[in-house]
């Protein structure tokens, strides 16, 4: 059986395996959050995300967008629904962005360039929701216009496999190369991978939990102290860093 090369083509996979179970578990020990997405529940806001990019703001295959967030679950949504419409992730600094993903704390920083490319916020509290005021003019608050977007995404023009899919830290990485990584990291079946390090700067992150059949544990703000607790509690089986 061939291995699949494309985001869309590894995320159906999983869908068609084993739907309901875990994929993306959260924590930030600082706050006590912990979020835990099923396969189908991340699938489900990674579609929302990519209608929000694609059919709303208008972005194509090619565009490059960064995530500047915090380790966060919807950091890897936004992973996720990039390499679904076939967008390249980059630098924040990169000076062809067509798009960027902040939250709260760099939002001040990207709102002046909403008349430039496209701007989206998130608040990053529990659930997803919306900002507490209104965010500024031209900026897309995720928490408001992302729950009416549809929770199946077919992209009109599909990402392939010879892609840009990374282009961050002078590191560039092919649609295809994120999986044939992913494939030789050596993460077994149902493995738990438990991570203080950022998806977005460290790709494997994610992709070796969802090429291999397993979950992601995403400890943000981590305290050392009870990280082996974590560790112990969500049965995980590695670590990130190792």
């Amino acid at each position: 059986m061939t291995s699949p090369t494309t985001f869309p083509a590894v995320l159906a996979e999983r869908l068609r395996r084993d739907p309901g179970q875990p994929l993306v578990t959260y924590y930030d020990h600082e706050s006590g959050e912990r979020v835990e997405l099923s396969v189908t529940t991340w699938a489900n806001w990674v579609a929302k995300a990519s209608s929000l990019l694609v059919d709303e703001l208008g972005l194509e295959r090619g565009d490059r967008i960064a995530v500047d967030l915090p380790p966060h679950w919807l950091g890897t949504v936004f992973l996720g629904a990039a390499w679904n419409c076939g967008l390249v992730v980059a630098d924040p600094d990169d000076a062809d962005l067509a798009a960027v993903v902040c939250g709260p704390t760099t939002l001040p920083s990207w709102a002046p360039r909403s008349g430039d490319l496209a701007v989206l916020a998130g608040a990053l509290l529990p659930l997803g929701v919306r900002f507490a005021e209104p965010v500024p003019a031209g900026v897309t608050d995720i928490g408001v216009d992302i729950w009416s977007q549809p929770d199946a995404f077919q992209a009109w023009d599909p990402p392939q496999a010879d892609d840009l899919a990374v282009d961050r830290a002078g590191r560039l990485l092919t649609q295809a190369e994120l999986w044939s990584e992913a494939a030789a990291a050596g993460l077994v079946g149902d493995g738990r991978l438990l991570a203080v390090a950022d998806p977005v700067a460290e790709p494997a992150i994610l992709c070796e939990p969802l090429h291999a059949g397993g979950s992601l544990v995403l400890v943000a703000r981590a305290e050392p102290e009870r990280l082996e607790a974590t560790y112990v509690a969500e049965h995980a089986t590695a670590r990130f860093p190792a």
